[in-house]
């Protein structure tokens, strides 16, 4: 789909250098340019799509069983030792 906006830049590219008309130069150069635009995007958007990786594969279940331990252990509260926390006073 892509290469389609290319084309169709191409031809109102074409357009523009045999009319005549003004108006309708700036409108051929004006649609050439947002078509090489659409062009543009719509690679970088197959790039990124082609990229893309399995969110489940990024970690093993092992690996995300530690970290949610140690965020568990990072919450303020739940361990019994509140001497730790003793300096932070709420009203």
């Amino acid at each position: 789909m892509p290469w389609l906006f290319l084309l169709l830049a191409i031809a109102a590219m074409a357009i523009a250098f045999i009319t005549p008309s003004t108006a309708v130069l700036l409108g051929c150069l004006l649609a050439a340019l947002v078509l090489f635009v659409l062009w543009v995007l719509g690679l970088y958007q197959a790039r990124v799509a082609n990229q893309g990786r399995d969110l489940a594969q990024l970690l093993d279940p092992a690996e995300l069983r530690r970290l949610r331990e140690q965020a568990q252990a990072r919450i303020p509260g739940d361990n019994d030792d509140d001497s730790s926390d003793s300096s932070i006073r709420l009203p």
